[in-house]
């Protein structure tokens, strides 16, 4: 059910034409009741216009639903774009029956290209008509671009006797490396019945934000559109500022979208998780686990099973800032020790064998020169995501 799963939130996805498949590819999700919103934003330089327009609405702390667009970003498209986006939500808004400010708009898909207003508007307006609590899972199939399935979530927490509903939506699958800031391609939208201040909800957000959305890659590509936004609409009738159980309950389903997006990578066959440890800072423990789980040499291996962890050596080494002792580090493998205290330890075989066997393959590395970690989760890079993106447009 997605988004629709709390109590109070409505959902619609329509087919307006911007994916030239012919697929649903406009969606549209509406909170029956006022409700507060916190998001964070892409921290590239070339954002769409549609965070242009959403950003400070966002800021404001109140919005009751979002339209989303799919197949088209409208980035890089001008002033022209920006009044794309604002009339976007505005007929949104006058459709849905709620003030114009409240209505927030995003899309995804090819950059440089205007959205077509002649079959988007009308589009906007077959989707208000068909709101309804059973459209969950239209509008997750409806924002999908280049992924190959609809990533949804749902969570349940009791608070005073009473059950608080989160749900939530993700699309992305290439041009994955989000570098998001709060206030600051994927797009996320979480929903919840619980009763929350903006305030609270962008604390939820900062707690957990850099541990799941800001720690997954699929190409090292930060896109121009990335957007998460948390709504909050109080119809469970109790509040959940500040509920330890409520941000846990938040930062798990964040967790297990990321993970459902790195899964879906384009072309991707395994998922890389890289986990450092022993660093003297924490920001050093990211920076390098980052550094490993992005690099194309590692990926490439991770593709191919082999346990090269001279390429994950080489990717520590450049890592910025990072307090190292090249012969203190242990590295695992798939779970085997192929490196002890900064020399080989002969088990690439096995390594290997285990790599090969599993869709899922983990590389562990101690620096042993503190006590922070960090993990980050990516892909391997395969022929078929190089065949994928040199066609993309054509």
């Amino acid at each position: 059910m997605s988004v629709t799963a709390p109590n109070g939130w409505l959902a619609a996805g329509v087919a307006a034409g911007t994916k030239p498949s012919g697929a649903l590819d406009l969606a549209l999700f509406l909170s029956e009741r006022p409700a507060s919103v916190a998001g964070a934003f892409t921290t590239n330089l070339v954002v769409g216009a549609p965070i242009v327009v959403s950003k400070p609405r966002v800021a404001a702390g109140h919005a009751r639903g979002c339209v989303v667009s799919a197949g088209i970003a409208n980035v890089a498209t001008g002033e022209a774009g920006i009044e794309d986006a604002v009339e976007m939500a505005r007929i949104a808004a006058e459709a849905c029956g709620v003030a114009e400010e409240e209505m927030l708009v995003s899309a995804t898909g090819i950059i440089g290209r205007r959205i077509p207003r002649e079959v988007v508007e009308p589009a906007i307006k077959d989707a208000a008509a068909q709101l309804s609590s059973a459209g969950g899972s239209l509008a997750a199939e409806a924002i999908l671009t280049t992924d190959a399935r609809p990533k949804t979530a749902t969570r349940a927490i009791d608070v005073e006797g009473v059950r608080v509903t989160i749900g939530g939506m993700a699309k992305g699958a290439g041009m994955i490396a989000p570098r998001m800031e709060l206030h600051a391609t994927m797009l996320v939208f979480l929903t919840t019945d619980g009763g929350a201040s903006p305030e609270a909800l962008q604390r939820v957000l900062a707690d957990h934000l850099d541990r799941t959305f800001n720690s997954i890659s699929v190409d090292g590509c930060t896109s121009t559109s990335d957007t998460v936004l948390l709504f909050a609409n109080g119809a469970a009738g109790v509040d959940v500022d500040d509920d330890p159980a409520f941000a846990a309950a938040v930062g798990d389903l964040m967790e297990e979208l990321a993970l459902a997006i790195v899964r879906d990578g384009e072309g991707a066959s395994k998922i890389l998780r890289v986990r450092v440890s022993g660093a003297q800072e924490e920001a050093h423990a990211r920076a390098a686990a980052r550094e490993v789980a992005t690099s194309l040499l590692v990926r490439c291996a991770v593709a191919g099973g082999d346990p090269n962890w001279g390429r994950i050596a080489q990717a520590i080494g450049q890592t910025s800032g990072l307090v190292l002792d090249p012969a203190a580090i242990d590295v695992r493998v798939a779970g085997v020790p192929v490196a002890s205290r900064g020399a080989p330890t002969g088990r690439e075989a096995d390594a290997a064998a285990a790599m090969r066997a599993t869709d899922e393959v983990s590389i562990e590395i101690e620096l042993h020169v503190g006590s922070a970690t960090w993990e980050f989760v990516s892909s391997d890079l395969t022929p078929e995501y190089v065949t994928f993106n040199a066609e993309y447009t054509t």
